[in-house]
């Protein structure tokens, strides 16, 4: 079975005023030169699935200037044995709205028919820098596995934004934090629960796939003050740790303070140690592993994005990187600045190049 956007319209989407794709199932080569849209293509594509996209932009930004009239982007998703028109647009900067097969839905309806990873040249610096990114990075792979991860993570977000105001104010009743710690004790127990599922799919896979990619060993490491486990043991620690929140006037236990800790596997060298090259190679290694574990669990492999994703791999890697995709069956949308980047893909690909005229971008199909 397989999971693939077959047509895409973009309307005064980012520097789209119109853009209009009929694909199959095989791998999408999207190339031009820097800036002529190329990336907001990809970004489009992510936008089927929950969530603010691979840029993390509000929908405001997303709008097409000067015009500022808002965005649309329609599509046919075929997921599984089923075949879903798909609609999701913003007006005026408003939250974006999602229709699928003509009734409205909610964002979180997008996880439950297709699944989308995506590597963009901003997660490079993923291992060096802080674990905010990090933690991004697990939980969208956490919600590849699990949809029902996005809102338990908004239901804790809003719970411990209450509990800082309080801790702020100082407020020092027991009262006030009951409830809301019992409420952040139960969302933040499924959140721990749900990234050691998603550590264990990926172990899994990379375990039992033969790959020119190196394996990482990934752990979630809790933070300095732990993250204890079940509901009744988080919530005690919230209790037991108010006056050191009181202090800092802010949540210090919890899972928005774990860190993904990773190592390259048969070096046994901390991601963060390796080269650039390396911590490159790691990064694929783990959307594949990914992919091969949901083409498993879901039934079909996910719809990749992969922006300039030759960036650090020589043509070696890029050519095993594309026979893997081939051989999982995955339509991945990738970009280059030249068709030559692709060339190891020959006709298991399809081509589209993107040009920027007069201040807009141009899709042209091959």
């Amino acid at each position: 079975m397989t999971l693939s956007l077959s047509s895409l319209t973009a309307s005064h989407f980012r520097s789209h005023k119109v853009a209009r794709l009929e694909v199959d199932a095989r791998p999408v080569a999207i190339f031009g030169p820097n800036g002529a849209g190329k990336t907001n293509i990809l970004e489009a594509v992510s936008l089927f699935s929950p969530g603010r996209g691979l840029r993390r932009s509000s929908a405001e930004d997303m709008t097409r200037r000067p015009e500022a009239l808002g965005w649309k982007l329609s599509g046919v998703l075929r997921s599984l044995e089923q075949v879903h028109e798909v609609e999701t647009w913003s007006e005026s900067g408003a939250a974006r709205q999602v229709k699928i097969d003509g009734k409205a839905a909610a964002q979180t309806a997008l996880g439950r028919i297709a699944r989308v990873l995506w590597l963009v040249p901003s997660m490079d610096r993923l291992w060096i820098e802080g674990a905010e990114g990090r933690r991004r990075f697990l939980d969208r792979m956490t919600l590849s596995f699990i949809p029902d991860h996005a809102q338990v993570s908004l239901e804790y977000e809003k719970a411990m934004r209450e509990r800082n105001r309080l801790l702020k104010d100082m407020v020092r009743d027991a009262h006030w934090y009951a409830a809301l710690e019992t409420r952040m004790a139960e969302t933040g127990a499924a959140i721990h629960a749900n990234r050691l599922r998603a550590l264990t799919e990926l172990a899994e896979a990379q375990a039992g796939a033969q790959t020119a990619f190196p394996a990482a060993d990934l752990t979630l490491e809790p933070g300095e003050l732990g993250m204890p486990e079940t509901v009744e043991d988080v919530r005690d620690a919230l209790a037991d740790s108010r006056g050191r929140d009181l202090a800092a006037g802010r949540t210090l236990i919890g899972p928005h303070r774990a860190d993904l800790y990773g190592v390259y596997a048969t070096k046994d060298v901390p991601a963060k140690e390796c080269s650039t090259g390396e911590q490159k190679a790691l990064l694929v290694s783990l959307i594949l592993a990914n992919a091969r574990a949901l083409a498993r669990d879901f039934g079909a492999p996910p719809l990749l994005l992969l922006d300039e994703v030759a960036a650090h791999l020589d043509a070696d890697r890029r050519a095993a990187l594309y026979d893997e995709i081939c051989a999982l069956g995955a339509q991945a949308w990738m970009t280059g600045t030249e068709t030559a980047l692709f060339d190891s893909l020959g006709d298991r690909a399809q081509y589209i190049e993107v040009r920027e005229t007069a201040g807009t971008s141009d899709v042209l199909q091959q």
